[in-house]
């Protein structure tokens, strides 16, 4: 099963931090910040403004920074992903 987001919506694979240590300290996992940053993995067709749709300024295999309370989280699969609206995305990391 294949999840295809709708309208202005994209579905974002969250990319998980690697830091489990500051220092000598471990921090617990109720203590991390939820992340804020994934990998796009597919995209809505676009929105529509005045009857014409308008294709999304993203693409699949984008890596992008998203706000901190933005979308609905789900798991498919064991990967935890996102779905947010584009407008929901703050910026695209550049390659």
């Amino acid at each position: 099963m294949d999840i295809k987001p709708l309208g202005d919506r994209v579905l974002i694979e969250v990319v998980e931090d690697e830091l489990s240590k500051q220092g000598l300290l471990y921090i617990p996992d109720t203590a991390k910040e939820k992340p804020q940053q994934g990998k796009i993995v597919a995209v809505g067709k676009g929105r529509y403004e005045d009857g014409k749709l308008v294709p999304l300024d993203v693409k699949e295999g984008d890596v992008v920074l998203y706000g901190k309370y933005a979308g609905t989280e789900i798991k498919h699969n064991g990967k935890d992903y996102l779905i947010v609206r584009e407008s929901d995305i703050l910026a695209i990391f550049s390659k």
